[in-house]
């Protein structure tokens, strides 16, 4: 029997969430920050944030650590929730997957985000895009932004 998964080619993120991601990226630039925003179960609606650290601490390369990630997922498994959102930022390329973020990205129903810092200061321009990632396959998505759901 195969299984069948229907993706949006959207993403809709509030403002708040989307400020909440900035601030993070730039807080740990030079290095790469990540997390996750998670929302109820089947509603691809991100709502809960989630900053987690970069156990890699590199400009170049993103890692959650292991022990945090068990710990969020059993988490949002005792919340109905899933990972709508993972998100990291790029300190000194275009907000486009690596390699390496294609090859560890196995959350096929996630919208994958990924902020650019490269040649930016605190309130200077920013890359913000969306990426759908399943099976190696990389598509990216409109991004609407709302006040509120």
């Amino acid at each position: 029997m195969a299984l069948l998964l229907i993706l949006t080619v959207m993403l809709t993120i509030t403002q708040m969430l989307v400020d909440l991601i900035v601030v993070h990226a730039r807080q740990d630039h030079p290095d790469e920050a990540c997390g996750v925003i998670a929302g109820p179960e089947g509603t691809d609606r991100p709502e809960r944030f989630i900053p987690m650290l970069n156990a890699a601490r590199s400009p170049t390369f993103y890692e959650f650590d292991s022990g945090d990630l068990l710990k969020l997922y059993r988490e949002m498994d005792d919340r109905d929730e899933e990972p709508v959102v993972i998100y990291h930022s790029h300190t000194a390329t275009e907000a486009y997957p690596s390699r390496t973020d294609i090859s560890y990205a196995n959350e096929p129903g996630a919208h994958y985000v990924l902020v650019s810092t490269a040649d930016t200061d605190d309130a200077g321009p920013f890359q913000f895009r969306s990426f759908r990632i399943v099976e190696g396959e990389v598509t990216e998505e409109e991004v609407k932004i709302v006040e509120a759901y």
